[in-house]
């Protein structure tokens, strides 16, 4: 019994054993499957992988073949405004260029037909008849005695000798013969040149100018003293505080501007408007004064030959034409006016307000250089005749279209009026020294404002710019031919006219 039981012990832990190795082998088997299977995954993923960078890489491959196959891109046309593209240096050099060109071959065909016309020696002739009679001269030194009746009126006002009143009425004496004096005595003596009476009767018109914002600037301190406004400041012009040091220029207050030297500075100062205390400089730049010297000496010699050579001719050609009435050769001769004309325009507004007013204001250590502004960029008339004579306009901004303003007139009452004033010395520094009366430079002035007019409302930008452009190339020499026509009739009628061979 007990053998028994031993013996089937043994089998039962026989079976156990051999039951566990099976389950063993079972999970080694399951196990092994499963470890193929995920190595299996992982060799499939990587063949997937491999699959898909190889076919990027095809595709990559695919694309930089094609990208090099197309030429084409959304974009605009390089001249058309829709595309950003402002860099015309190129075209700017090209119209240099031709119109060198251009200009080399009018010089040498005005040269093959005419000769050497230049002659410094005749432009002497234009102011003095008589080398040892000076009239025009002599009529520049007499205006010293205005500027010191306007001094003396002034320092009275300012001692409370008579009132103001009384000041004005001398004042207005005082302008009023400042400009018929020099009228009288061009009309009167036949010895003054048309160049000589022009440049006196200039010297006089700055001088009225000056003078009446003289007499405004000391009227306003006045009235500032005598009320004790502070609210009557204009600007600089009447500071309040007592002569002081400050950078090593002196600052006055009324009545201590009342002097023979202040009022000397502001007569040969290159401004219209009278202050106080000029902004001034510290020195004298030596360099600077000698570059705008030469500039002047340059461009005189350059206006002198491009006049005897160029213009001149020219108009002599014309007279035949209006003579003769002639419609379509009087176009034509415009037409070959209008570039010389221009160019000498431009020279003369170089050598005048850049290199002259400079010079002088250098030599004065003047401050404010801002003698003109960006005109050429001009869109409408109006900005034109704002920006290129800065002194002008501010002395009528200053002295007639504010004062205007505030007596309760209107903006285009006021504008028309301030070109009325322009276009009146206009006729006068040209009608008077030519010693005849058109209006043609008057009529010119006025058709400023028809013109501004039309510019503003119908034309912009560049196409406004280009109308500006238009009247100054073509409304100067309609004016110059009409002029020396007009001069030609009333001098020289009787002599035989130059006919040029075309």
């Amino acid at each position: 019994m007990g053998d028994k039981d031993k013996f089937g012990a043994t089998l039962r832990r026989r079976a156990t054993i051999t039951a566990a190795k099976g389950e063993s082998k079972q999970l080694n088997g399951t196990n092994a499957t499963s470890v193929s299977n995920s190595s299996g995954k992982a060799k499939r993923k990587i063949q997937e992988s491999f699959t898909t960078d190889s076919l990027n890489e095809h595709g990559k491959q695919k694309n930089a073949s094609y990208d090099k196959m197309r030429c084409h891109k959304m974009q605009e046309s390089m001249l058309s405004s829709a595309s950003g593209f402002r860099n015309y240096r190129g075209i700017l050099n090209w119209c240099v260029v031709m119109l060198v060109l251009n200009n080399a071959r009018l010089f040498l065909e005005n040269l093959l037909r005419y000769g050497i016309l230049v002659d410094p020696i005749q432009v002497v002739s234009l102011f003095l008849k008589d080398p040892y009679s000076w009239p025009a001269a002599c009529l520049v030194i007499v205006s010293n005695l205005f500027i010191i009746v306007a001094l003396y009126t002034e320092r009275k006002l300012a001692m409370g000798s008579f009132g103001e009143k009384y000041g004005l009425l001398i004042h207005s004496i005082n302008l009023s013969v400042i400009l018929c004096f020099p009228v009288i005595t061009v009309l009167k003596l036949p010895s003054i040149t048309p160049a000589g009476g022009l440049f006196a009767l200039g010297v006089y018109t700055v001088l009225f100018l000056k003078l009446y914002s003289y007499k405004d600037v000391n009227r306003w301190c006045r009235e500032r003293r005598h009320t004790k406004a502070r609210s009557l400041c204009r600007s600089l012009s009447c500071p309040s505080g007592q002569s002081s040091e400050n950078g090593g220029q002196t600052h006055v207050s009324y009545p201590g501007n009342l002097s023979l030297r202040d009022m000397y500075y502001f007569i040969f100062a290159p401004t219209l408007c009278y202050e106080l205390n000029f902004p001034r400089s510290e020195r004298i730049r030596i360099g600077f004064l000698l570059r705008r010297l030469f500039e002047m000496l340059l461009l005189t010699q350059l206006l002198v030959g491009l006049t005897q050579q160029w213009m001149v001719p020219i108009i002599r050609s014309s007279m035949k034409p209006f003579k003769d009435m002639d419609l379509s050769r009087i176009i034509e001769r415009l037409l070959r006016l209008a570039l010389p004309n221009h160019l000498i325009w431009l020279i003369f507004f170089y050598w005048f307000f850049h290199s002259s007013m400079n010079f002088v204001a250098e030599l004065l250590r003047f401050g404010d250089r801002e003698f003109y502004r960006d005109w050429w960029n001009s869109e409408t008339v109006t900005y034109f005749w704002q920006n290129w004579n800065i002194p002008v306009h501010k002395w009528c901004l200053r002295h007639f279209y504010k004062p205007m303003l505030r007596k309760g007139v209107s903006k285009w009452v006021g504008q028309s009026a301030v070109f009325f004033a322009s276009a009146f010395f206009h006729e006068y520094l040209v009608s008077v020294p030519l010693r005849m009366f058109r209006l043609w430079a008057f009529m010119g002035m006025m058709a400023q404002l028809p013109l501004a007019w039309f510019v503003g409302r119908y034309l912009r930008g560049n196409y406004g710019n280009a109308a500006v452009w238009l009247s100054l190339i073509i409304g100067q020499p309609i004016a110059v031919l009409m002029y020396v026509h007009d001069y030609y009739v009333n001098n020289y009628q009787d002599e035989p006219l130059e006919v040029e061979a075309l």
